[in-house]
């Protein structure tokens, strides 16, 4: 057994406070193409999918790791896409069981690294990447439990 796979035994992959988080509702410009990239890439399961009757996804559910994520395609109103915004000032993090797995997966099919898998203060091996569709995703593998006192002490040394 490799450290990581020992340190994933020690720690839960998801931590309790993150179990009922916000369900992001992400819009892209082709939603059928970012659903099978996640898909690809992240190793998304799709739990729903309803299609306009015009053509393309009016909404649609998906999973990745222990996430739910809703997506569709833009439309008329407030829901646009970062492309046409020139940018995004949002991060959907996600916890996966390896996040090395996961980064080199989504970089081999057009994902773009931002931030390497790395091992941080908080207790955390985050990666940073930007999909196709221009969504920041930051993936996390839980690796121990830090205490307050503990991640005050890091983030002072850091």
């Amino acid at each position: 057994m490799t450290i990581h796979e020992a340190a994933q035994h020690a720690v839960q992959i998801v931590p309790e406070r993150y179990r009922t988080a916000v369900v992001a509702h992400v819009m892209v410009s082709d939603a059928a193409a970012a659903l099978s990239f996640y898909g690809r890439a992240f190793g998304a399961v799709e739990d729903f999918r309803l299609d306009h009757p015009e053509g393309g996804v009016m909404h649609a559910e998906l999973r990745i790791g222990g996430a739910v994520l809703m997506l569709g395609d833009t439309s008329e109103g407030p829901f646009t896409a970062p492309s046409a915004l020139g940018g995004t000032s949002v991060a959907l993090h996600v916890f996966v069981p390896d996040v090395d797995a996961l980064v080199r997966t989504a970089v081999a099919e057009g994902a773009e690294l931002l931030q390497p898998p790395a091992d941080q203060f908080h207790g955390d091996r985050t990666a940073i990447l930007r999909d196709p569709f221009g969504h920041l995703w930051v993936f996390l593998t839980h690796m121990e439990d830090v205490s307050w006192e503990q991640l005050e002490e890091r983030l002072a040394d850091a």
